[in-house]
Parts: C-alpha cells; sequence; structure tokens
C-alpha cells in the first residue's frame, strides 16, 4: 500500500551534500568541481536484473538535473540498491558506503517548480517537504500524478528498459516500520554491511555512466 502523505519519501533525518566533483573511486567525493549537466543526457544503469536508461531534461527540473548529474559522475549510484520497491514507484539513493553518504548529508537543494507530472517511468527526486532534496530518486512504476501538487519535479524519464525497473525485486514491500522492509536510518549508517545481511534479495546498480 502506497500512503502519499507528508511523510511519504521521509528517510532517515538526514540531507546531503550538494559539493562534489570526478574522482576514480566510485561513489567518492573529488576535490575539484564538476562540468554542469548538459541540457539533455542520457545514463546507462547497469543493475543486477539488467540494464535501463534514463534520459534526463534539464529544463523539466534544473536543479534536480544538476545534483543527479553530480552524483552519477562521481559514481555514487554505484552498488546503491534499489531498497524501497513497492507497487508504486522503485526508490534508490543511500550509498552503499556510509562514509561516503556522510559526505553528501548536509546540503539539500533548492526546490523546482513541478513542470512534468510524474506518470509511469518518469524519475523525481525524494523529498520530505519543502528543500529536502538530496541525494534519494524514485522511478514511477504508475502513473503517480497525486505527488506532482506535493512538489515531486520529474527531471527525467526511462526510455528503455522499464520492463527492467518493473522486475527490481519487491518482495520485502514498504521499509520499516510500516512494512517489513529496510530501515532507511540503517542504511545510512550501516550501508550495504546491513542490507546484503538482512535483505539479501534487493537488486542492486552495477554502473551508472553517461552516454
Amino acid at each position: 500500500m502506497i500512503a502519499y502523505s507528508r511523510s511519504f519519501f521521509v528517510f532517515a533525518a538526514a540531507a546531503v551534500l550538494a559539493g562534489c566533483s570526478k574522482s576514480s573511486e566510485p561513489g567518492a567525493a573529488a576535490p575539484a568541481k564538476l562540468d554542469h549537466a548538459p541540457d539533455v543526457f542520457r545514463m546507462k544503469f547497469e543493475t543486477s536484473k539488467g540494464d535501463f536508461i534514463l534520459q534526463v531534461n534539464r529544463d523539466w527540473a534544473p536543479l534536480g538535473a544538476e545534483r543527479f548529474f553530480q552524483l552519477t559522475q562521481t559514481g555514487f549510484y554505484d552498488g546503491a540498491r534499489f531498497f524501497r520497491v513497492i507497487s508504486g514507484l522503485a526508490q534508490f539513493g543511500i550509498a552503499g558506503d556510509p562514509k561516503v553518504q556522510s559526505l553528501w548529508r548536509v546540503s539539500p537543494i533548492l526546490d523546482d517548480p513541478v513542470k512534468q507530472t510524474n506518470s509511469k517511468g518518469r524519475i523525481s527526486f525524494a523529498m520530505a517537504g519543502p528543500r529536502s532534496r538530496t541525494t534519494q530518486v524514485f522511478i514511477s512504476l504508475v502513473d503517480n500524478a497525486r505527488l506532482d501538487s506535493s512538489g515531486f519535479a520529474p527531471f527525467g524519464e526511462v526510455v528503455s528498459g522499464m520492463n527492467v525497473v518493473e522486475r527490481l525485486y519487491s518482495g520485502y514491500g514498504e521499509w520499516a516500520p510500516r512494512g517489513n522492509g529496510p530501515r532507511p536510518d540503517l542504511i545510512q549508517m550501516q550501508g550495504n554491511a546491513y542490507l546484503e545481511k538482512d535483505f539479501p534479495r534487493l537488486d542492486f546498480i552495477k554502473r551508472a555512466s553517461l552516454q
């Protein structure tokens, strides 16, 4: 069951840091600034279930597109689990390494106006209210237009491999305490060590790369 309340995407009482740049180590924050996101770009996500491709459109949500570009360029999502897959969405975006996650926990990005609807296949940042977008994102598995009025601003969409996204493991259900899924606070603190031990069937991102 999906509850679309203000607390719908509350995640572990912490936000993320904006400053990062290129690094040879997946998920690490690099010392120099990144190039800005192109107006339109595609990211290939190689996952444990197969590959899918996202097209990001900067004019849909410029701040969200920029943050997503930064995260993918640093390898932040590599190794990350799809920790919340329920009937309406597939959510990911907590780094597998808690030390890396801690580098992104201090500065959420400002809000984008909602220019596009949260239809099936579109990706938006998770949020817990105004100015709370950080690193977690979700792909809509159904038409989630009801989220538009709550400020969830799509910045891209799946253009290939939506069947892969729809097959991501969903057996654990909603996250704790509303379901039997993992606790976001423990993912933040323990990373993949916690998920591999208690939720070994979760699908994960092997690599995200610019196309």
